[in-house]
């Protein structure tokens, strides 16, 4: 039995690499998706380290020159009109502003702009942030001038003493590499999964296959392994990429570091095998209940919103503590507390990696029971 399973695999992965671009559709996203993160971390940190001088409308600018030149100082700046790098957002300062400064009551100054606008949303916080700063200055000042120490006015000190780490801090960012991951697992090999099933079904193999002196049992076994050494390759190498493209990325800019150890990929190798598995019966299961090519592509995508959907939430800790003990999350779940240094929940992974692996053996059954339909092997 075992070696018409490896035969049969032999047979699956030729098949597979006789079509180059199917193949390589599977593999793109573990290449391409940390080096595409990467480039956006770049212009991130970039934007965030460095912010660029804004222009806005400043009207009455005579009216109150220290706050217009306060504003300058923190790179917030006059345009003119012409100007293209001019934002849609004005600061009007009022009339009566030099006499309520003078006398020490509350000036008025009047921010116009479309919060709803995301191309401005980030020039506006910035600006109430300097407006904001620059009124808590006047206000010691004019209490200062009345021999008021400013401190009575803050009778609280805070004092935040940051137990993190800087690997712990980087947990954000590893987050969502990790969902890249998890989800290369799903992507890598759906194309052989679809290949293997609905295609071999229409170009009429199928049937020829089981015409041979094997059994379905071993057809099914041969089919999830192909397909999960295509998912185990894509992971493979979408931890290969991320271990050399993260470490190009300045992430000591931030505060954090970023760092894909030897351990955290063996983990995420044995922690993906399960899902690799369950991916790969389930791929394979949906596409057979098509009746042609196309149709098990478009079940396969809607299928895909799944995974994606509970590795999303458990990436951003908004999902119920059930997700804890479910396949994907589980897993993932676990590989974060592992890169943050915390005590893997060894409990909440095992337990989500045997569900994982009871949904893959109750597809596997299916998929057996369904091949000896001549419905499904003939597509009728």
């Amino acid at each position: 039995m075992i070696n018409k399973i490896i035969t049969l695999v032999h047979k699956e992965l030729l098949d597979a690499a006789r079509d180059k671009r199917s193949v390589m559709a599977g593999l793109y996203y573990a290449i391409g998706t940390p080096l595409i993160m990467c480039g956006l971390f770049f212009v991130l940190i970039g934007q965030l380290t460095s912010p660029g001088d804004i222009k806005i409308t400043i009207n009455n600018q005579q009216y109150a020159p220290d706050l217009v030149r306060y504003l300058a100082n923190k790179g917030v700046l006059h345009g003119e009109t012409a100007d293209p790098e001019l934002k849609a957002i004005s600061l009007t300062i009022t009339e009566q502003y030099p006499q309520q400064m003078s006398k020490g009551q509350q000036a008025e100054v009047i921010l116009e702009a479309d919060k709803s606008n995301e191309k401005l949303q980030k020039s506006i916080h910035r600006l109430e942030q300097q407006l904001q700063s620059y009124s808590m200055e006047m206000g010691g000042l004019r209490l200062i001038a009345r021999g008021i120490d400013p401190r009575v006015v803050r009778p609280i000190k805070l004092r935040v003493e940051d137990q993190s780490t800087a690997t712990s801090r980087g947990g954000f960012i590893l987050g969502v590499a990790i969902f890249t991951m998890i989800y290369a697992v799903f992507i890598s090999g759906m194309n052989l999964a679809i290949d293997t099933s609905a295609g071999e079904r229409e170009r009429n193999s199928l049937a020829l296959l089981l015409s041979h002196p094997v059994s379905t049992r071993e057809l099914v076994i041969s089919k999830i392994l192909a397909v999960t050494l295509f998912a185990l390759l894509g992971l493979a190498l979408i931890l290969l990429v991320s271990k050399f493209a993260y470490t190009l990325v300045p992430w000591q800019e931030l505060g954090f570091s970023i760092q894909i150890s030897p351990e955290f990929m063996l983990l995420m190798l044995l922690v993906g095998t399960p899902l690799a598995l369950m991916a790969a019966s389930l791929q394979i299961f949906v596409s057979f209940m098509a009746k042609t090519f196309k149709e098990a592509q478009s079940y396969l995508t809607i299928v895909l919103i799944i995974p994606m959907g509970i590795s999303m939430m458990a990436s951003y800790e908004i999902a119920p503590d059930t997700l804890q003990w479910l396949p994907v999350s589980g897993q993932q779940q676990a590989l974060m507390a592992f890169v943050k240094g915390r005590e893997i929940p060894l409990l909440q992974l095992l337990l989500s990696s045997a569900t994982t692996l009871l949904i893959a053996l109750v597809m596997a059954l299916g998929l057996e029971r369904m091949l000896k339909s001549e419905k499904v092997v003939f597509g009728l």
